[in-house]
């Protein structure tokens, strides 16, 4: 169990706005998630920190889950947890830092 590193960190003086890339695309009935408030959350090419970074989500961006992955245990705003969200081919966020509303599993399991 380590310090998060899938974070740049609260909300400070950057007011990027949220912008839809990936998301403008989505089906109408594609569930979205919220990732926490007040941080930019950095998307990675697997489930755990050591996987490097693609892109960074802004301030309030919402997520779909397409499905889900064990990997590295991080401890976020949404609890501890070794689940890793699949937002995008090739892309993945902690589950501790999205509000899915369960501890547990919400999509499939990723192959």
């Amino acid at each position: 169990m380590g310090v998060e590193e899938n974070t740049v960190g609260p909300a400070g003086t950057d007011t990027a706005e949220a912008t839809a890339e990936g998301v403008a695309t989505l089906a109408a009935d594609t569930v979205v998630y919220p990732i926490a408030p007040g941080y930019r959350v950095n998307v990675r090419r697997g489930p755990g920190t050591q996987y490097g970074i693609v892109r960074t989500l802004p301030y309030g961006m919402s997520v779909p889950v397409y499905c889900q992955k064990p990997g590295e245990r991080v401890t976020g705003p949404y609890g501890t947890s070794n689940l890793w969200d699949n937002i995008a081919n090739g892309q993945f966020v902690s589950d501790a830092y999205v509000k899915t509303g369960s501890d547990g599993y919400i999509a499939t399991r990723c192959d």
